[in-house]
């Protein structure tokens, strides 16, 4: 399968002591470059020959497709938890977070003091809901190795030999096989069922702008690659492009404050999909105001560093 990029959740000019910049290399470059590896692996694995290819390379192809899909999950996780007052907390939320620490400030204490013992090092620290205790945990998620994160297992095959070497000596395929042939379906169709009421994570609203249709990065290249006809409008403004070094090859700048100067190019049998920088504002604002004159306008979720994020062809912005 082809996995997407998560347009950009948090807004990066409003954080407190983060600067935008650093957000959108972190975006880019560590996120995106997790995701374009995932797909990467995911292309791999559809290619194989699993009636041929030996077994030791679908297994490490199984275990670097965990580390990448958990880094996108979690890049994903961090991102969305930005863009708030952290010294304020939801009556409901601090009340059961001092039930399952002691206090706020414990967990405070707790949550600061993991993340300083993995400084200079690599890891994830993070808040989790655990089901089965009905209760909140920090924890250490080393390495992106762990099982994935948001995931609901409903079967388990344990290989460790102590769960076979007694009865199967070294012969593991005669274990699974074994293993197979004594799967409870039913118990596992029960916790499927469970599972599926799960509600995914929530995605980025726009409720202004929520009768203006969006179009993926991904969708855009694949447009562009086909050949299919499409008016692409930069609507960076003016006072960010002045800096830019880059612009999306195949899209055109345009000043979303002269729009009135420059929508008469444009061809009405032709979709046009419109960006800015993240996603957000002046994208939407150019494409809503587009649709108003007849124009079949999307803009692009994520924006500019969407498309850097999934390796977009860019040129120098002149």
């Amino acid at each position: 399968m082809r996995y997407q990029l998560a347009p950009l959740y948090c807004r990066p000019w409003t954080l407190n002591g983060i600067s935008a910049r650093l957000i959108e290399s972190h975006y880019e470059n560590n996120y995106g470059a997790a995701l374009n590896r995932l797909n990467a692996i995911s292309e791999e694995i559809e290619r194989l020959d699993l009636g041929s290819a030996p077994n030791p390379s679908l297994a490490r192809l199984k275990r670097d497709e965990i580390v990448a899909l958990n880094s996108t999950l979690l890049h994903e996780l961090y991102f969305a938890s930005l863009g708030g007052d952290g010294r304020v907390l939801p009556g409901a939320l601090a009340s059961a977070i001092a039930k399952d620490f002691g206090s706020v400030d414990r967990w405070r204490q707790e949550f600061a003091g993991i993340a300083t013992g993995l400084a200079g090092g690599s890891g994830w620290v993070l808040l989790t809901y655990v089901p089965r205790d009905g209760r909140l945990i920090n924890q250490i998620a080393s390495e992106h190795n762990q099982s994935i994160a948001g995931g609901v297992p409903i079967l388990a095959l344990d290989m460790y030999e102590h769960a076979y070497h007694i009865d199967f000596g070294a012969n593991a395929m005669a274990y699974i096989d074994t293993f197979q042939r004594n799967i409870d379906w039913s118990a596992v169709k029960q916790r499927y069922d469970d599972a599926i009421k799960v509600a995914p994570p929530r995605p980025l609203e726009q409720k202004e702008f929520a009768d203006v249709p969006s179009i993926s990065v991904e969708e855009v290249r694949e447009m562009m690659k086909s050949g299919t006809p499409v008016q692409i409008i930069d609507t960076r403004p003016k006072h960010y492009t002045t800096k830019a070094q880059d612009i999306m090859d195949g899209a055109v700048w345009r000043d979303p404050e002269r729009l009135d100067d420059w929508i008469g190019t444009l061809s009405k049998t032709e979709p046009v999909v419109t960006f800015c920088v993240y996603g957000f504002h002046i994208g939407c604002q150019t494409a809503s105001a587009l649709r108003k004159a007849g124009f079949d306008a999307r803009y692009m979720a994520g924006g500019h560093y969407a498309w850097k994020a999934i390796k977009g062809p860019v040129k120098l912005f002149e």
